[in-house]
């Protein structure tokens, strides 16, 4: 018996129809996946208290190969020269004028024999320098950095320095530069010397004066050595801040290449 109106029977849907939304299920689902990790991917990422640490660290100890060498040592130092040494009267602020910068070196070549054994002991890596003369060019400063590669290191090699018992204690080279107020600056010219830890870095300074007279007791000259220590320490704690100051907290937006 046939059916009214075509006359021929209802035609089945046919596998390719089927295979055809099977697919577009399928598409529909890795697309949701896709937009899905795309959109994590575009969520902040968090570091752990571990990997902060270690991307603080790596920032700080690649700071005295990228940062420029006029950065690390200023062409002027301000540094305040304490009440003790002017008889108690106000503090007054001085500046320490660069000399000059001298080439890269090891550090066994640029601190005295006992200070690069125990720098090389803790895997000293290089040895900046440059020289500075305070305001008045009586005195004439070296500042020293050595970079040791770790914090650990670094506090080692500076407390294993300034717990020695010679005079002066052992440390940097001084850096002469010929035509300069630091032209007869040289080992048997340091007066004082003394080094901390400023991340992985040992910041030393040698001073001495400038007109080249041999290493003398200086104990009994208030002024001289307060003066001279103000010099020193004010250069030497401006390098520090410069290369061992924690860099802010490592932030990532978790975008592709971050």
């Amino acid at each position: 018996m046939r059916h009214a109106g075509t006359g021929r029977p209802p035609r089945r849907r046919g596998l390719g129809a089927t295979a055809a939304l099977v697919a577009a299920i399928f598409g529909g689902i890795g697309l949701v996946v896709s937009l899905t990790g795309l959109a994590i991917q575009m969520l902040p990422r968090h570091f752990s208290a571990t990997q902060q640490r270690q991307i603080l660290a790596w920032e700080v100890s690649k700071r005295w190969r990228t940062l420029p060498a006029g950065e690390i040592f200023p062409a002027t130092v301000r540094y305040p020269l304490s009440s003790l040494v002017l008889d108690d009267l106000a503090n007054v602020n001085l500046q320490a004028a660069r000399v000059g910068i001298a080439p890269q070196a090891t550090c066994a070549a640029a601190t005295d024999e006992a200070a690069a054994r125990v720098l090389d002991a803790q895997g000293c890596q290089a040895l900046l320098r440059a020289s500075y003369t305070d305001e008045s060019a009586t005195y004439v400063v070296t500042v020293g950095v050595a970079v040791l590669g770790t914090t650990a290191r670094a506090t080692a090699a500076a407390a294993a320095l300034n717990k020695a018992t010679a005079a002066p204690e052992p440390g940097v080279d001084a850096a002469s530069f010929a035509g300069t107020t630091a032209g007869s600056f040289g080992n048997g010219e340091r007066q004082l010397t003394k080094s901390e830890a400023a991340g992985p870095y040992v910041i030393m300074y040698a001073a001495g004066y400038a007109d080249g007279r041999p290493r003398v007791p200086i104990g009994n000259d208030t002024y001289a050595q307060g003066e001279m220590a103000a010099a020193a320490k004010g250069v030497q704690q401006s390098v520090a801040s410069t290369l061992g100051a924690p860099p802010q907290a490592p932030h990532c937006p978790g975008t592709p290449g971050c």
